[in-house]
């Protein structure tokens, strides 16, 4: 069996035999987890381990794990700083930002493999403009070349733990006030000025970037539909000019921001003929339904290809990572950030 373009959620901390049908369907290839699936680390590996175990090649699993106020599972797991917060440590010390980006991609990583997570949906490289409050302190500075530099390394420290990295959101959108998830946000700065935004994904997809995630944001000055649904920005932009040879991600197919492209099987139409891989589709069963129907003769072998390298590799159990002086290592920079942020907080 292959992998299919959808990716969807379940609603509770194990399969339902509803979920087990569903996630055997061709058209699906992977699975997102949020905080309602999750207990413990223990019962996260038990999910994840029932979810790999339903299909050959196995389902893609994956999540929002990023660090800071973006961080799906807590109780066991490390708290790892915001992006904001490393982005602050670079105009102190760059070398020692760039170290802790580095273990902070590793011990988050390594986290999720040692439970069977095959990546987190990370790092988000838009551009802090103090504009967007859903970007905010998820992005790690306002200069291009920093936020490159952070997130190549963040990059790095997750590749060395086994996963692979995914960049958001393509083309940026950090300078935008509207939450997508509720509304459309309307980005009206010319192509050169947005061509700022893109530059740190240059740098990543020549260091191999494997995954990028799509913004639905529309910019009206270089095409009339969000860049999730535009062949011009993820075939001209994205694939010719940049190169990009890895997976292309739509955000999630839910958001508010949608509301005018049509039905969820129109939507999964539009973003696939724009060249989008793969869908995510949350907090929607009908949907998935939906478009389960609509498109069950879609097939892409391209898509096959990329998909199927966005697997985890194979990472020491949950117990014996703490045995491990990498181990250590990252905590004790990670355990600094922490604490150097709190003494700033009580100055």
């Amino acid at each position: 069996m292959t992998l299919g373009p959808l990716m969807i959620d379940i609603g509770g901390v194990e399969l339902d035999s509803e979920d087990r049908e569903v996630l055997r369907h061709p058209l699906v290839g992977g699975v997102i987890l949020f905080a309602r699936n999750f207990e413990s680390p223990e019962q996260l590996e038990r999910l994840v381990s029932e979810i790999h175990d339903l299909r050959t090649p196995p389902l893609l699993v994956a999540t929002d794990h990023e660090g800071g106020r973006v961080q799906r599972f807590n109780t066991g797991f490390t708290r790892l700083p915001s992006a904001q917060q490393i982005g602050r440590r670079h105009d102190v010390d760059p070398r020692q930002a760039e170290r802790l980006a580095r273990h902070c991609g590793w011990v988050m990583a390594a986290e999720l493999r040692a439970v069977g997570v095959d990546f987190s949906f990370a790092p988000v490289i838009d551009l802090d403009w103090g504009m967007s409050e859903v970007v905010g302190d998820r992005a790690f500075h306002r200069n291009p070349q920093i936020v490159g530099s952070l997130a190549n390394a963040f990059m790095v420290g997750m590749r060395k733990a086994g996963m692979v990295a995914t960049g958001k959101h393509f083309p940026g959108h950090g300078a935008v006030a509207a939450d997508s998830h509720e509304e459309l946000p309307i980005d009206r700065r010319s192509y050169a000025d947005i061509a700022e935004d893109m530059q740190p994904y240059e740098r990543l997809i020549a260091a191999g970037l494997p995954g990028v995630m799509v913004a639905h944001v529309l910019f009206p000055e270089v095409d009339d539909l969000p860049a999730s649904f535009s062949r011009h920005w993820l075939q001209e932009e994205l694939r010719e000019r940049l190169d990009f040879r890895g997976v292309i991600f739509s955000d999630d197919l839910n958001m508010g921001a949608l509301a005018a492209q049509g039905s969820m099987s129109d939507r999964c139409a539009g973003t696939l003929d724009a060249g989008c891989d793969m869908l995510p589709i949350c907090n929607n069963r009908a949907g998935v339904m939906e478009v389960l129907d609509a498109l069950h003769d879609f097939s892409s072998p391209v898509s096959q290809i990329r998909l199927v390298r966005m697997h985890g590799r194979a990472m020491p159990a949950w117990d014996e990572l703490r045995a491990t002086p990498q181990w250590q290592k990252s905590m004790n920079l990670v355990t600094g950030i922490h604490e150097a942020t709190r003494l700033q907080l009580d100055a």
